[in-house]
């Protein structure tokens, strides 16, 4: 077994984000950065003795005599406590029946429009096990209105197959007219072939059935390119997929907000094979070094990027000679989509969408540049080695790699 060399940097780093929460465990942290827990206990004791030299303090403690009075005290606290106890046990319990019919519940209210309809089915299914008046109560609903439901079963019946027979005719009507016709059309179609509908209950046919018309949206452009950089074409034409690893690679840069008009810039270098981060560089700047740097720490982890091809944007850092000079070293082909279309690198800028949405869960900003650091450091880690990808058929990146190895040396 090869035992793994870890740079200081990464050791620093791992040390960093330990310390960063208290809340933070050796096993957690562990497992998102792929070592193990003593590794990084060591790791974290030999920073410590760095700091403060090791020094332990040990107390000792003696029986101290207690009198009467505070022993009945005590003995008076302590059925209180327990007293308590029998009733936060009750609670939990409580609780933990109300999480489990939330946690069966949760496939039923995908929908809007069906949110009523979905709570009051749950509870037709499921009220022998724990009761209409319990799962009224957790989900929020009348008791009334749940058999006035019960008894419009006929009604609901006669409505569903009445839409299903309109969803037929809309469609026949959509796919006459090329999927290019939305609700205003198909209603004035049907109307005019004399069926009483009104606009409403064309749409709402039509969201429940998945029909929807041709919408275009105007393109932004958020790419400007170099107007001196040579025209270099699209290897991909929007096939993200590869059939090995280190043969196709997809990159770009995001902003990542730090404070009040602040931000770092994160570059990437991500493999069509199996979506693995392979490079990436974070700076307060968005010279052409990014960029660079996310390109040689890609090939550093590959051992060698020759004969790769590199997809990327428009940008200024991508169009760059330097840029240029950097893929002929390593001997990478580049590859750019069009100016302005952001469907022409979808992977990066999907992966990018992810890492915001999963580090800021919600927030407007980091807390702080060091902050920012540490959550990507520990995202795109974690991102690597244990996040499921549905493009790897739920497995993380590594581990599809190392699977799809597998197979091939079988075969």
């Amino acid at each position: 077994m090869v035992m793994k060399v870890y740079s200081p940097e990464f050791k620093a780093d791992a040390v960093a984000l330990y310390l960063s929460d208290p809340s933070h465990t050796f096993e957690g942290i562990g497992k998102d950065l792929g070592i193990s827990r003593e590794t990084l206990r060591n790791w974290v004791r030999a920073e410590r003795a760095r700091h403060d030299g090791g020094g332990a303090t040990s107390t000792s403690t003696k029986d101290i005599p207690v009198s009467e009075a505070t022993r009945q005290d005590l003995e008076a606290e302590i059925a209180a406590l327990r007293a308590e106890l029998k009733t936060v046990r009750k609670e939990n319990q409580k609780l933990a029946t109300e999480r489990d019919i939330l946690r069966k519940a949760t496939k039923f209210f995908r929908t809007r429009d069906d949110l009523v309809t979905n709570r009051f089915q749950f509870i037709e299914d499921h009220h022998r096990a724990w009761g209409v008046k319990r799962l009224c109560q957790v989900l929020e609903v009348a008791r009334s209105s749940f058999y006035k439901w019960r008894a419009g079963r006929e009604a609901r019946a006669a409505r569903e197959r009445a839409d299903a027979s309109l969803a037929e005719r809309i469609r026949a009507v959509h796919t006459e007219w090329d999927g290019t016709y939305g609700r205003p059309r198909i209603t004035a179609e049907l109307r005019d072939e004399g069926e009483l509908v009104n606009h409403k209950r064309v749409g709402r046919v039509m969201r429940k059935y998945g029909i929807a018309g041709l919408r275009l949206r105007k393109r932004q452009v958020t790419t400007v390119p170099e107007p001196s950089a040579t025209p270099v074409p699209d290897l991909l034409g929007r096939d993200f997929t590869a059939s090995a690893p280190n043969m196709k690679y997809v990159g770009d840069i995001t902003y990542l907000p730090v404070g009040d008009g602040e931000f770092l810039y994160l570059a990437t270098v991500i493999d069509c094979f199996s979506r693995r981060l392979v490079g990436w560089s974070i700076a307060d700047h968005m010279r052409t070094e990014l960029v660079a740097d996310a390109l040689r720490a890609a090939a550093a982890t590959r051992g060698s990027l020759a004969g790769a091809v590199f997809h990327s944007d428009h940008g200024a850092q991508y169009t760059s000679r330097q840029f240029a000079d950097i893929c002929a070293e390593l001997g990478v082909r580049r590859s750019m989509g069009a100016v302005g279309t952001s469907a022409d690198n979808a992977l990066a800028e999907s992966f990018n969408a992810a890492l915001k949405r999963e580090t800021l869960r919600g927030a407007r900003r980091y807390d702080g540049a060091r902050a920012c650091r540490m959550a990507v450091f520990r995202w795109a880690t974690r991102y690597n080695t244990r996040r499921r990808h549905s493009a790897n058929g739920q497995q993380a990146p590594i581990a599809y790699e190392q699977q799809s190895a597998t197979l091939t040396l079988a075969a």
